[in-house]
């Protein structure tokens, strides 16, 4: 069975529909991104926005049991830049905290995923920020590409070790500054693959835009030869 990761899913119908198709074509529903926080982040000095942010991370949460009742998943990428670097947890993690006994009740884990946004900036940022909620329902969502500008992916993975619970993989290429297919960019994807097979196993999602069926077993192809290490 195929793995996939969605977005949030406002409608209740829609949700439902989702999870029937993902049955029927036997992919399976792996995580869920959650999509407020880029309209109603944590860290907005806007108490509505946070009410809505919450709620918006609370319909995520039962999309991943909806569509994925095990092992499911719903990350939270930070998305506000604009906010200066200091007191990261003291704005954040409050909110994400009370989310903490729904994430339990259903099973989810929420996975915290760094993005190009001036914050978490390094692994060690980001492995204590996990460690600080000492609950097993909030780890880490390692995007490779989000961090080769700035950093080594595989030693980012080596630091977070057993904290990451999923894996985005996408390229990108230093010359250009663009995203590039897997493989043609500047990451070094056997020391990725090294250092994925030394923390153990998590699942991979394949962070690259959708396309026909020649596309996508091309995509399906250059993701078997980074995990067979060539």
């Amino acid at each position: 069975m195929k793995a996939s990761r969605l977005r949030t899913v406002v409608d209740p119908k829609e949700a439902d529909q989702i999870k029937e198709a993902s049955e029927k074509a036997k992919i399976r529903i792996h995580s869920v991104m959650n999509m407020g926080h880029w309209e109603w982040p944590f860290s907005s000095l806007n108490p509505d926005d946070v009410k809505k942010g919450a709620e918006r991370m609370e319909i995520s949460l039962r999309n991943a049991k909806l569509w994925a009742p095990t092992r499911s998943c719903s990350s939270r990428r930070w998305s506000d830049p604009t906010r200066p670097f200091r007191k990261p947890g003291v704005v954040r993690q409050p909110h994400i905290r009370k989310l903490l006994p729904l994430a339990r009740e259903l099973g989810v884990v929420i996975a915290i995923e760094p993005v190009w946004n001036k914050f978490l900036l390094t692994p060690h940022d980001t492995a204590k920020y996990v460690d600080e909620f000492k609950s097993p329902w909030v780890k880490a969502y390692f995007d490779v590409g989000n961090v080769v500008m700035y950093g080594f992916p595989q030693e980012w993975i080596r630091t977070l070790g057993k904290r990451i619970v999923k894996f985005h993989l996408k390229d990108f290429k230093y010359e250009t500054r663009q995203w590039v297919p897997l493989r043609e960019g500047s990451i070094d994807w056997k020391e990725v693959r090294k250092a994925i097979g030394e923390i153990g196993s998590a699942d991979i999602d394949r962070g690259i835009a959708g396309g026909d069926e020649a596309y996508l077993r091309e995509v399906s192809r250059r993701v078997d030869m980074i995990l067979a290490g060539e």
